[in-house]
């Protein structure tokens, strides 16, 4: 019977995790084919609500392809993008222009450097799996909310790489493959940090890929290669990759080596003052909202 790892070989360093994204920022945009996919789809969600906000910050931003059309869609809002890997925020900031500024923070989401209630709209796309488990993350983005202000996010569920997961526990007991939380777990976490009305849904893709290799190129790719603390820091065996790539063989369908990617998406909301949401955000021009202001502020109140 295959043994179970233990819970602390799950863990995620936060600085194996920059690094691998620091890594991949050259690379990111040309590979990361489901996750412009899904950012479309958050981003179409957000549309659908015609909120009005003052200040969005792209939690988890990457390149910064959803902060740019976060700009368009708000275009006298202030929008933030904070990532934990300073190539990706360099990335952000050269998308940056004139006409259309985008702010670039370095920042680990589960220790914003933005004052409490400063932010209207959290958005996060495909970051939250990489916080593990969530609820330091999403109880930051809570503290970050205004009352009112809406947290909308995708992440990864337990089904992804399922067939590459099982392609290994053929091979050995080692993490080969990233844990990540299921629909109920995120929204019970949800309903711990304080938010009201969590709304979540499932949808799954599957990819194919011609061969093992190229799938795992492509993760390598975007940053999601295996960072677990409780991987091996030996160079896998010929025979042990061997293994695993007949192990995977068998799963072979006329398109290719199938990848699923189960994607869980939410949507919850920072209580107002009544206990309820407020559905349509006041906004200002961008000039009224001092990014310089907002630091000073958070300043002050760690002296």
């Amino acid at each position: 019977m295959t043994r179970l790892p233990p819970d602390d070989a799950h863990e995620l360093p936060a600085a194996a995790v920059a690094r691998a994204f620091g890594r991949a920022s050259g690379s990111y945009d040309a590979a990361a084919r489901l996750q412009a996919l899904v950012r479309d789809e958050l981003l179409q969600r957000l549309a659908v609500l015609r909120l009005k906000p003052q200040v969005v910050l792209d939690l988890g931003a990457g390149t910064g392809l959803a902060t740019a059309q976060l700009k368009r869609m708000y275009p006298r809002s202030l929008v933030l993008a904070a990532d934990l890997a300073p190539a990706m925020v360099a990335a952000i900031r050269r998308r940056s222009s004139p006409w259309r500024r985008l702010r670039g923070l370095v920042a680990d989401a589960r220790q914003l450097p933005l004052p409490d209630a400063s932010v209207d709209v959290v958005f996060s796309s495909l970051m939250l799996q990489w916080c593990d488990p969530p609820d330091a993350a999403l109880a930051e983005a809570r503290r970050v909310l205004r009352p009112g202000g809406l947290l909308l996010l995708s992440s990864f569920g337990p089904d992804t790489l399922r067939e590459l997961r099982s392609a290994w526990a053929t091979v050995d007991d080692g993490v080969h493959v990233n844990r990540f939380v299921d629909l109920h777990d995120l929204g019970a976490a949800l309903q711990r940090c304080g938010y009201a009305e969590p709304v979540l849904d499932v949808d799954r893709h599957v990819l194919a890929y011609p061969d093992a290799l190229t799938l795992m190129r492509e993760l390598k790719a975007i940053g999601a290669h295996n960072v677990n603390a409780g991987r091996s820091r030996a160079l896998t065996g010929r025979h042990r990759y061997q293994a695993m790539v007949t192990a995977y063989e068998a799963l072979r369908r006329p398109a290719g080596l199938p990848a699923t990617y189960e994607v869980v998406y939410a949507t919850a909301w920072a209580p107002d003052r009544d206990g309820g949401h407020a559905a349509a955000l006041p906004i200002r021009p961008e000039s009224g909202i001092s990014l310089g202001a907002m630091m000073a502020n958070l300043r002050k109140k760690r002296r």
